[in-house]
């Protein structure tokens, strides 16, 4: 019998989106920009990494990583935020979903303070962090992150009722799919609101290194230095965006020692390590950085096209970081299928990434667009969305 707790999860997003628009003739020659999957170049040199170490395919890999690969990480951590941890505290992810989801297994309480624990999560959000708390039968509770609160949750102003039974908190920044960016002081604020009621932030930061000018700070580095408790902070990050290394499947995770002893604990009976040529890939991408300077400079372009194409639609939010433009329509079902059936360009409705709550849903009025595709060919899916929506 399928669990109780998952009969009301509604469809993933991308079948639904398939449900809404194929059983329609595309308008004109087919252009995605519904997946954020990154079409840019990796680096050159990853086959060859890789097919020197194919013969470790006949080995088990380590569940914890490779001496090199965490090395490499806390390496990265230090020199991106600051921060220097031990190599105990990180482990690498066989996908960064995976710790995302694992996360809830690990670390969630199966109780707090004698009731059912909540787990607090941006609306619109990556839709594992629900499936996740369904998993552990916590009640997921979706906070609205829309243009009043600066497309970022305003947990503060949750009822003491439901952040007193808090066990985690997902945030993802920069923002999937707004853009927005947690600036130092939100997450002194967030951090501060953990402390007070004793709850984990699950800080998701997959497109840290995608951004127009500033580094967005992270939730590890602000919480190191307000001297907050080590178990507080957990991050997650991915070579997905980085890298442009989706196919990979590599990410980390990395927190306080206890954290960690958990999710390693966990690690060992569910038994997903990265194949051991796959860490040695990993490696080498996260100990460089000048592939990353180049695929950024690539998205800024991107970002100032997207600015000069849609500057003057009302209510557009220039995105400080990532790769999605999330634009205003009246509905975002109705403007999917329109430039679908007008011009042969897929987007992706704001409502397949968000929730139905007592003040709405943040992503009715949105739809989603990836920012993936070569240059010419983003800038022409753009044109077309202008024209098609908002007019020439």
């Amino acid at each position: 019998m399928f669990p109780e707790r998952f009969s009301n999860l509604p469809p993933y997003a991308f079948p639904r989106l398939r449900a809404l628009l194929d059983a329609h003739a595309p308008g004109g020659d087919v252009t995605h920009m519904s997946i954020g999957e990154p079409k840019h170049a990796f680096p050159a040199w990853v086959g060859d990494v890789l097919a020197a170490h194919v013969a470790e395919f006949a080995k088990y890999p380590p569940n914890d990583g490779t001496p090199e690969l965490q090395a490499a990480i806390t390496d990265w951590i230090d020199r991106r935020y600051g921060v220097r941890l031990d190599t105990a505290q990180v482990m690498p992810l066989n996908g960064t979903r995976e710790g995302l989801y694992n996360a809830g297994m690990a670390l969630c309480p199966e109780t707090k303070g004698g009731q059912r624990p909540a787990v607090l999560m941006p609306n619109p959000f990556y839709q594992v962090y629900a499936i996740s708390a369904a998993s552990v039968a916590a009640e997921p509770v979706f906070v609205n992150a829309n243009r009043e609160t600066g497309h970022l949750p305003d947990y503060e102003s949750l009822p003491a009722e439901i952040l007193n039974r808090t066990a985690l908190c997902y945030i993802c920044s920069p923002a999937n799919p707004q853009g927005a960016v947690a600036d130092e002081a939100y997450w002194q604020r967030l951090i501060a609101l953990a402390e007070r009621h004793d709850f984990q932030i699950l800080a998701d930061e997959c497109y840290s290194e995608l951004y127009r000018d500033t580094p967005p700070p992270g939730a590890l580095q602000v919480a190191q230095a307000m001297g907050a408790d080590p178990e507080r902070v957990v991050i997650f990050h991915s070579l997905s965006k980085r890298s442009n290394l989706p196919g990979l499947r590599s990410g980390f995770v990395a927190g306080g020692p206890e954290t960690m002893k958990r999710i390693r604990l966990l690690r060992a009976y569910a038994g997903t390590p990265l194949p051991l040529p796959i860490q040695r890939v990993s490696e080498k991408v996260w100990a460089d950085e000048e592939h990353v300077i180049e695929n950024r400079a690539l998205y800024r372009r991107k970002f100032d096209m997207a600015d000069r194409i849609f500057g003057n639609v009302p209510g557009y939010t220039p995105p400080q970081a990532g790769f999605f433009l999330w634009l205003p329509v009246e509905d975002g079902e109705q403007a999917t299928l329109k430039l679908w059936q007008e011009t042969g360009v897929r987007v992706l409705p704001g409502a397949y990434l968000s929730r139905d709550t007592d003040q709405g849903n943040p992503g009715k009025g949105y739809i989603r667009v990836a920012l993936v595709a070569p240059e010419a060919q983003t800038e022409k899916g753009l044109m077309a969305i202008r024209d098609c929506l908002y007019g020439p």
